[in-house]
């Protein structure tokens, strides 16, 4: 889901419909805002007009991989684990949001005028120097400073860009830059896409309507360079892209998520994600998937996932706690998986916080070790109500 982030998810993952002010980028390291909550960016609010995910639908490629403008929210995250030579690691994040601030088409008064804007979240973790950097921008749609399309395929928020290679949806290069931080990667074919949920519909809550479609590209080889300051490493790895378009997602008993996206060495993908309520329990909506290395899918039920915490990290900056690392279980495939972050401080100090990063993957596939790396998302933990 990650991504049901903001997460998302996603998530992100965040469905900012909220944010107006999101015509003005925000500057790096500005103050964050405290004041909006992951439960009401992706809640019930204001979402008469839009449309909403019902039922499942017939996915149509390549114009699904575009924008879908009568839904409030949407994304394209992609995380990845990558390494030099060397073996240095690093993790990244890019993702770009897509926000409806109307239903309706903006009157064509203006060549500024729009009813969409997007949202970027960068991210860069170097596990060497235990550094991990977040960013985030806003713009238009508007006079080509933001915009996505299906043919060919464009996501782009000023110079953070997804975009295809050639006239194939995949390969895809990502390129973004903050500051003394770069990216500059080709994401290749790996395994198939995977529906998630239902045939591409993930059902986040009981209302209905309160769901997203939802599709993802578990395991894509990545190669390119990560420049940090003067450095410039040639790296090589591996990335997970989720794509989800929604309108409303949480219900008001929900208050946020904890979203596992895992490789594992044995060549299968898990993902997971545990929807939290107010109280603090798990919500029954949880839901998740293991992909065989065949590329095969089984959908994971949030009862037959355990999570449990290990221990916790505190932010320095903000004074929020987080979980710093799981045990994650699916007893009906004998894995019993620990879930560490590469860095602790992998905190995204943005308009929403979340804690998001690079983790890595030890445990058992019954008697055999199984090891992995992968990304993980947790929102913004408040004291339970």
């Amino acid at each position: 889901m990650k991504n049901y982030r903001l997460l998302s998810l996603i998530l992100i993952a965040l469905g900012m419909a909220l944010m107006t002010a999101a015509y003005l980028r925000k500057p790096a390291g500005s103050t964050p805002n405290t004041g909006l909550s992951v439960a009401s960016a992706l809640g019930n609010a204001d979402s008469a007009g839009y449309s909403r995910a019902h039922t499942p639908r017939p996915f149509h490629f390549p114009a699904d991989h575009g924008p879908h403008p009568d839904f409030r929210n949407e994304w394209w995250y992609v995380t990845g684990n990558l390494s030099d030579e060397r073996g240095r690691a690093f993790g990244y994040q890019l993702t770009l949001f897509r926000i409806a601030l109307s239903p309706t088409p903006a009157a064509p008064d203006s060549a500024w005028r729009t009813r969409q804007v997007y949202m970027g979240h960068f991210a860069l973790t170097d596990v060497a120097g235990q550094r991990h950097e977040g960013f985030e921008r806003f713009s238009r749609d508007a006079l080509g400073l933001a915009g996505a399309q299906a043919e060919p395929f464009r996501v782009w928020l000023e110079d953070w860009e997804l975009a295809s290679v050639s006239v194939d949806f995949l390969p895809l290069r990502l390129r973004a830059r903050q500051g003394d931080l770069a990216l500059d990667l080709r994401l290749d074919a790996g395994k198939p896409m995977v529906l998630q949920g239902d045939q591409g519909l993930s059902q986040k809550s009981a209302e209905p309507g309160n769901a997203s479609y939802y599709y993802s590209y578990t395991r894509m080889p990545t190669a390119g360079t990560v420049q940090i300051g003067a450095q410039s490493f040639t790296v090589s790895g591996s990335s997970w892209l989720d794509r989800e378009w929604s309108t409303s997602a949480l219900g008001p008993n929900q208050s946020g998520w904890d979203w596992f996206a895992l490789q594992l060495d044995d060549g299968r993908e898990l993902m997971f994600y545990r929807l939290r309520r107010q109280d603090g329990g798990s919500d029954p909506f949880s839901s998740g998937v293991l992909v065989a290395a065949d590329g095969q899918t089984r959908h994971l039920p949030g009862d037959t996932v355990s999570l449990q915490a290990l221990e916790t990290w505190t932010s320095p900056h903000t004074g929020d706690t987080y979980p710093a690392g799981w045990r994650l279980r699916v007893p009906a495939e004998a894995l019993d998986l620990t879930v560490t972050p590469k860095v602790a401080g992998q905190e995204m100090r943005l308009t929403v916080r979340y804690w998001e990063g690079a983790v890595s993957v030890q445990g058992h596939a019954g008697a055999t070790p199984v090891s992995g790396q992968g990304y993980l998302e947790m929102t913004r933990y408040a004291e339970p109500r």
